[in-house]
């Protein structure tokens, strides 16, 4: 009698914790996005490279906008695994936002990127800088590519937007080889 109330007492509790973590989690996302937004405001104002809060190791660097979709997502500077956990990264690598050159951003499949799938070709896609320049781009293309294929990175002369996220889109194990690619000509 004794035995299977602490098994049930070990699951309640397991269940619980697991319950509670996912709740901490979902609060936690939802307090950066509101820190985020701030940030953004903050360094729309002049601020330059304004850090969401005090530990950060990343910054608002531009705002994504899909206006048939309704999406509005902050861009961090980065592409490490810290910043994706918040929203798209720019990879340093390739052209600053509202330059010349291939603009290339990085997202996580089933969050912020998670509209990708949704794009089809002549779609808008709006960049906003922090001094407030907005630059459109037109979907022109897709594909899947191999995680180690970097042609999609590669530095054009003309203003082009890359977003890229992991493939497929409905994959139970994250990351994996596959990498799908939009690519946004200016308009």
């Amino acid at each position: 009698m004794k035995r299977p109330f602490i098994v049930a007492l070990v699951l309640l509790t397991a269940g619980a914790t697991f319950l509670g973590r996912g709740i901490w989690i979902f609060a936690k996302a939802q307090v950066a996005q509101v820190l985020l937004a701030r940030a953004w405001d903050e360094t729309r104002g002049g601020g330059r490279g304004v850090k969401p809060w005090p530990w950060a190791d990343t910054w608002p660097v531009a705002r994504l906008a899909v206006p048939r979709l309704g999406v509005e997502e902050i861009v961090l500077a980065g592409g490490s695994g810290q910043s994706l956990a918040f929203g798209p990264g720019h990879l340093s690598r390739s052209a600053a936002p509202g330059t010349a050159g291939n603009v290339a951003l990085a997202g996580h499949r089933d969050t912020c990127f998670r509209f990708l799938r949704d794009l089809r070709p002549g779609d808008e896609i709006l960049l906003e800088t922090p001094n407030g320049s907005v630059r459109r781009y037109r979907v022109a293309e897709t594909a899947v590519v191999d995680f180690r294929d970097q042609r999609p990175l590669a530095a054009t002369r003309e203003p082009a937007l890359t977003l890229i996220t992991c493939y497929p889109f409905t994959a139970v194990v994250p990351g994996g080889p596959l990498r799908y690619i939009v690519r946004a000509v200016a308009s």
